[in-house]
């Protein structure tokens, strides 16, 4: 049987967006169709560089154009909320960049307009797709390591203080939760689950966002993740799943390479390298939203709604816990 082809459409045509559809060429189901921002000359500058057979200088006209089956929502995630619906109410299926939304709240009301709507939607949560998640994962639950029982998580990197900008702005969202430090949240969700106590501690930035995040998670069976996130700081990006024989280490040496150490006492080590030969590595999530929609599923069985529902709550609780409020 021929393989459906997807007509894909970019909603804001920033940085992530380039990625994404740098690495959406590598699939031979999903066609480059439309690229749409606030601005025409954007947007068409945007579809010529990525090869996207047309351009729209608004959101309202893409959505219309009934040839568009999926719609990418690349923008920040303070308007996710609002564009995501717009999609969904125009029967476009969405996968929506992380973060998925500001609230718990956003995410519940996006995820009933796809209920409402019978139309497909998925966070773009690109790790869970990784094949360095998934080797990390097969390890911990086939057992040889015993129990996981301890993680550490941390995702930093230095940027200047501009409250101008998207990272600092109360008005956008911003701070290091919800850009890097749900990356470390959604590794102690996938190894332990939903912990049982948080603590926090938080420097903020003169506009009220966080700056620097130290998270600890407690979980009923003892299990703690130490998780942290920072503007102010840099770090290797990696990952620590401690376990009773043994630990595992997860690191991104470059934007193309994922190293995964696998320890085990009295045995030795195993490095695993893990290198994208098509681009940024986007192109699996991508792909897994085809698959669904291929199967005339409304939810991927990866990243179900609950999942995501249950990510936002925790993220809501870290930052009522750190002090940090946002303007609506």
């Amino acid at each position: 049987m021929t393989p459906k082809i997807y007509n894909w459409a970019i909603l804001g045509c920033g940085r992530i967006a380039g990625k994404f559809s740098s690495d959406l060429k590598s699939l031979p189901n999903a066609r480059l169709y439309a690229a749409s921002s606030r601005n025409l000359e954007k947007s068409q500058e945007f579809a010529d560089k990525y090869g996207f057979a047309k351009a729209y200088g608004s959101y309202e006209e893409m959505v219309a154009d009934p040839e568009v089956d999926i719609v990418y929502v690349a923008t920040p995630h303070s308007f996710h909320h609002d564009q995501v619906i717009l999609c969904l109410e125009h029967g476009k299926a969405v996968l929506a960049e992380k973060a998925f939304a500001l609230t718990h709240e956003q995410a519940a009301e996006m995820i009933q307009a796809a209920h409402r709507n019978e139309t497909f939607l998925m966070e773009a949560f690109w790790t869970r797709f990784q094949p360095s998640f998934l080797k990390a994962m097969e390890v911990i639950q086939s057992g040889e390591l015993g129990k996981a029982r301890m993680m550490r998580s941390e995702f930093c990197f230095f940027a200047p203080y501009n409250p101008e900008t998207r990272l600092f702005s109360r008005e956008l969202g911003g701070g290091s939760l919800l850009d890097i430090g749900i990356y470390p949240v959604f590794w102690s969700m996938q190894v332990f689950g939903i912990p049982s106590e948080i603590q926090v501690m938080a420097d903020l930035a003169p506009t009220g966002v966080d700056r620097s995040l130290a998270m600890t998670f407690k979980y009923p069976g003892g299990e703690i993740a130490q998780l942290t996130s920072s503007f102010n700081a840099c770090s290797d990006t990696h990952t620590e799943i401690l376990c009773e024989k043994g630990f595992i280490r997860i690191l991104k040496t470059d934007p193309f390479t994922v190293k995964v150490l696998i320890s085990k006492k009295d045995i030795g080590e195993e490095e695993v390298i893990f290198h994208s030969n098509q681009g940024f590595g986007l192109y699996l999530e991508a792909a897994h939203v085809m698959e669904c929609l291929d199967a005339g599923l409304a939810e991927s069985p990866l990243l179900p709604w609950s999942s995501t529902l249950d990510k936002m709550k925790l993220l809501d609780d870290i930052r009522a816990k750190a002090g940090v409020r946002f303007v609506f």
